[in-house]
């Protein structure tokens, strides 16, 4: 397993397992067989949903002695609800309680988005709508600077409760203002990244800022067909280049599409519940991509972004609510 070194010289695997969309009943088991398999890098968040499962899973395997804490990397999410500085050690503590964990290795802020508080006692995780039993359900916004959120941030990083901060779902230009303001500099940028949507110069900015950088939804429209948000034929996967590229090296054309990722110079959380795709996921370090194979690869941008607020947003919570041009 390959690491990304951060700018603190803490190093992250690689390659994770993203925990969303794996259902409760599924995730205390599929984190077990994962750490089995080797993984030691797990991507949560408050809004996933199965952070008291995922705790379950960690908390079996290192109970086993299978592995130690000092062994994971454990990244989670603030949500969006608690952006005013006097919820973020609350939404922290809430989430270290639900994985049974001392601290986090990375804490991510979710979104650039401010939503109004949803008390935990009334709905957790409290997801995008204020008041879902509302006759017009919608999200409502709440005026919090990113500042104020990070310097909280901060504080969790100087108590040990958090190791490293970050930031998901940002451009250049807030990360451009966050850092001229900031104490700390953000150690990952969290964003969507596929052959579909490569995000070249906010790669790069990143790589020069340094700043590492994970991409999720790394396989593309894979983790959209069942929500609707992608078309059957967007699939990368399915592309004649990648299934080529993918019987030169022996390999699957998913393998190769990851491969792509973490070549570079990324890190990568593909979700699966399915162990032979864990192995197949985690298998990624014993053959290279030529450069001719990278540029093919890297050709097939479209700058198409499956996850937009822009547009899931209106079309899921009646909200018209966009973060990217």
């Amino acid at each position: 397993m390959e690491k990304i070194k951060l700018a603190s010289g803490s190093e992250m695997p690689s390659v994770g397992l993203g925990l969303w969309k794996i259902e409760k009943e599924k995730t205390a088991e599929v984190v077990k067989s994962a750490i089995d398999v080797g993984y030691r890098h797990f991507d949560s968040a408050c809004d996933y949903g199965n952070e008291v499962e995922a705790g379950d899973g960690l908390s079996q395997a290192m109970q086993s002695g299978t592995v130690s804490r000092e062994d994971l990397w454990v990244t989670s999410k603030l949500w969006n609800t608690y952006h005013r500085k006097e919820h973020v050690r609350p939404a922290l503590l809430k989430t270290l309680k639900d994985l049974r964990l001392d601290y986090l290795d990375l804490y991510l802020i979710h979104f650039p988005i401010s939503l109004r508080f949803v008390p935990f006692e009334e709905r957790y995780p409290p997801e995008w709508f204020y008041d879902p039993h509302s006759s017009n359900p919608h999200m409502e916004a709440d005026n919090v600077p990113i500042l104020e959120t990070w310097q909280a941030m901060e504080e969790l990083v100087e108590e040990g409760l958090v190791r490293e901060i970050g930031v998901c779902n940002f451009n250049i230009s807030l990360l451009r203002d966050l850092m001229n303001s900031a104490k700390l500099k953000p150690a990952m940028l969290q964003v969507e990244l596929h052959p579909y949507l490569t995000q070249e110069k906010l790669v790069r900015f990143c790589k020069e800022s340094d700043i590492a950088v994970t991409g999720f939804s790394p396989l593309g429209a894979q983790s959209y067909f069942s929500l609707n948000m992608a078309e059957a034929d967007e699939a990368v996967i399915q592309q004649p280049v990648v299934v080529e590229i993918a019987k030169k090296h022996d390999r699957t054309p998913a393998q190769v599409v990851l491969r792509w990722g973490v070549q570079r110079g990324t890190a990568i959380v593909p979700k699966t519940t399915k162990t032979e795709r864990l192995k197949e996921n985690l298998a990624l370090f014993d053959f290279e991509l030529s450069e001719a194979e990278m540029e093919t690869i890297s050709a097939l941008n479209r700058d198409r972004r499956f996850n937009d607020p822009g547009h899931f947003c209106e079309a899921a919570f009646n909200t018209f609510f966009p973060i990217y041009e």
